[in-house]
């Protein structure tokens, strides 16, 4: 009874800690530049951060949004790659400017050029949005061609958290070859280790893995106290003869009623069970996860 009469609290409070949770994980990937945008601004010098790491990040974001195209994951990863790529984006036009205004008589490279010697290394920052655009069109269009193709959706996953996990491999190898940290931001290499830090625990408190998705087999999730809605995932498939050929997902209610639906439909089913009519929305390409009413 004392914890039934403490609901009208942990709910609200249980909602706002999701919500400062959700948005650490959306603008706390950004902060860790921010000193280091701040240094190179004040010091009108960008040879201590390497360019690379913008690029790493790039490539990763952008496969991670393709991956959500395929397989979806929570809004707030996917609002934190979109507002990472800006971020790349910003420090690239800065690092570019600052370096050709140190190198006036250094010879103009360009993306058209086409030279494998001098990649990421232009003098316009407008060339380095053609090569992201370029790679996005690319890897989009086969990403359009292969997203019916489950073993391409989950290594397009993988590619994008392993290179992600690369990420300090551009500044560990400008360190080593010049012999000095001179320029590059402590605070941004502390802050990638906190801010890794909270996005493991994040992850693991989500139950999401590598790809950032709704595990399956999970328990069903209460939507709050005293509301009907439970978000259950996906348990096993399963065909059914009544409904079709085509494969069909059983999925299991807060009642313990299980509910048979085709993840590929769009609309609803109702099915009786536990004294009512249990109603389950099927959205389109959201193979695990149903909302039971």
């Amino acid at each position: 009874m004392e914890a039934e009469g403490l609901d009208w609290l942990l709910v609200p409070l249980h909602q706002l800690v999701s919500w400062g949770a959700a948005a650490a994980m959306v603008f706390g990937g950004v902060v860790p530049y921010v000193p280091q945008y701040r240094d190179i601004r004040r010091t009108q010098n960008a040879d201590g951060f390497s360019t690379y790491v913008c690029l790493v990040l790039l490539v990763a974001n952008i496969l991670r949004i393709l991956f959500w195209f395929g397989r979806r994951f929570e809004s707030p990863l996917l609002w934190q790659s979109a507002i990472m790529i800006l971020t790349m984006l910003l420090m690239l036009k800065l690092c570019t400017e600052v370096r050709v205004a140190n190198e006036l008589n250094a010879r103009r490279r360009s993306f058209a050029d086409f030279d494998p010697h001098h990649f990421w290394q232009w003098s316009s920052f407008s060339d380095y949005v053609q090569c992201v655009l370029a790679f996005t069109g690319v890897a989009g269009y086969i990403t359009y061609l292969s997203i019916d193709s489950t073993l391409f959706v989950e290594t397009l996953g993988f590619l994008a958290v392993l290179t992600e996990a690369m990420l300090g491999v551009p500044q560990l190898y400008r360190n080593h070859r010049h012999q000095s940290t001179e320029g590059m931001s402590i605070k941004m290499v502390l802050m990638w280790t906190s801010g890794d830090a909270f996005k493991t625990a994040y992850f693991l408190l989500k139950g999401a893995p590598l790809q950032f998705s709704p595990p399956a087999g999970a328990a069903c999730h209460p939507a709050g106290a005293g509301k009907p809605a439970t978000l259950c995932t996906l348990l096993a498939p399963r065909p059914s003869e009544s409904m079709g050929p085509a494969r069909h997902w059983w999925v299991l209610g807060a009642d313990g009623v299980q509910v048979l639906g085709s993840p590929a439909s769009v609309g609803s089913l109702r099915v009786g069970g536990g004294g009512g009519t249990a109603r389950v929305d099927l959205s389109p390409r959201v193979s695990d996860v149903f909302r039971v009413i």
